[in-house]
């Protein structure tokens, strides 16, 4: 992995808020060019209002770093921090103000669903149109035609235009023809935010597959667990800028430290790390004591409860809940699905409101994170999922000991039934 297959040197991208260049016909050209010294005073006169109108936005700011060859890198930040435009850059759809980035090697970009699809072409008339855009020889696509297809498993489907392709088909479709078309780098943008658990692990597995072969993915995704799971290095993005560059491990943690909420309670309406398809949205949370306080810290033996607020924007079928514990650096401590406790989700046509009690938590001291889920009950429907939204301290050993607790020490508190006897009887 010694050869750089991404350098990104300086790059920063303008945009100017206001300013319209609309698309202009032939027709239009011309009464420009008639009308041009009657509308010329007109003209000059709105010069100073329009400027002063317009407003400067740079979506990405001196931003550097490189890729190896083989390498997985996660690209993380908040929603609005550059992610999305540094791959269009990056894809060569649009150019960058400044900066230069040498790319070595062919360019496969999964950036939004059915990106570079031609709406009334069928399905295997797109495949052949994006291998073309690739570079690839009609051979080649010939060759990995049968395996995109039975991955995106739309064989049914195939010759049909794919303008009338459902949201889920469209991805699938496009997720295989990147990943199957063998470009030397693959650009992936919130690819599980689309689609069924089924089909988000058929693309995690697809994409290892892709690194194990040598070649690089530049993977964006709110879903920490996933960029954890893909990638062994990280660029943190904020405002435009480079937050932060290392081990995958260490990013993920500093990011989520700064955008869990630590104070017991979120307004998540807003909320950036999120994916499902917004049949239901979670809107607020907050932790609370056995003693139905407030509060972000507990002792070893505490009571927890989590209280969340569900509204439902469109009907859905059978549904349920899980709560997601991990500690904060991103370790799955738990997942606990309301169906396995035999909760059942009342019927609701608004909002719910749900409460859920972890007793007796024998964590040791340090900081913990909580993850909201709710989908269908079987698993296959995601409808919203926010990671580590909350944030909570265990701070001491409470009522069941008052010894020093290191945090190197261990995970678990566990006080199991002792009992000795004379070692010669």
């Amino acid at each position: 992995m010694s050869e750089t297959a991404i350098q990104v040197e300086n790059v920063s991208k303008l945009y100017h808020i206001g300013e319209r260049k609309p698309y202009k016909t032939v027709r239009e050209s011309l009464m420009n060019v008639l009308s041009a010294p009657s509308r010329l005073s007109r003209r000059l006169r709105k010069t100073k209002t329009r400027r002063a109108d317009e407003t400067e936005l740079w979506a990405l700011r001196d931003v550097s770093f490189e890729v190896k060859q083989g390498e997985v890198v996660g690209l993380i930040g908040r929603n609005g921090a550059g992610k999305s435009t540094l791959l269009k850059v990056l894809s060569r759809i649009t150019e960058p103000t400044a900066g230069r980035i040498t790319i070595r090697g062919r360019v496969g970009s999964l950036l939004e669903v059915g990106t570079g699809f031609h709406p009334e072409l069928t399905g295997r008339e797109n495949i052949f149109l994006n291998g073309a855009i690739l570079g690839m020889r009609r051979a080649e696509i010939v060759r990995k035609f049968d395996e995109i297809v039975a991955f995106a498993e739309i064989d049914k489907f195939i010759d049909t235009p794919v303008k009338h392709y459902s949201t889920g088909m469209y991805m699938r479709l496009a997720f295989s023809v990147a990943a199957h078309l063998q470009p030397e780098i693959l650009i992936v943008d919130e690819v599980l935010a689309v689609g069924d658990a089924q089909f988000q692990k058929k693309c995690l597995g697809k994409m290892s597959e892709v690194a194990e072969q040598g070649r690089t993915v530049l993977f964006v995704s709110h879903n920490m667990g996933a960029v954890l799971q893909m990638c062994r290095r990280a660029v943190m993005l904020e405002h435009g800028r480079i937050k932060q560059i290392g081990q995958a491990n260490g990013v993920v943690a500093d990011y989520l430290s700064q955008h869990t909420e630590n104070s017991g309670m979120v307004d998540l309406r807003q909320f950036p790390g999120r994916g499902g398809s917004g049949a239901l949205r979670f809107e607020s949370a907050r932790l609370l004591s056995g003693a139905d306080e407030l509060t972000a810290e507990f002792c070893i033996g505490d009571d927890i409860q989590v209280e969340f607020v569900v509204r439902k924007h469109r009907p859905v079928g059978s549904l349920t809940f899980a709560v997601e514990l991990a500690t904060s650096d991103g370790m799955k401590l738990a997942n606990m699905v309301a169906f396995d406790s035999g909760f059942t989700v009342p019927p609701f046509s608004d909002t719910l409101l749900v409460r859920v009690r972890l007793q007796d938590v024998r964590f040791y001291p340090g900081s913990y994170q909580i993850g909201l889920f709710v989908g269908s009950t079987r698993g296959e429907d995601c409808y919203d999922h926010v990671q580590y939204c909350l944030r909570f301290e265990i701070v001491g050993g409470g009522r069941l000991t008052t010894r020093l607790l290191p945090r190197g020490a261990g995970l678990l508190f566990l006080t199991p039934h002792w009992n000795s006897s004379r070692a010669d009887s």
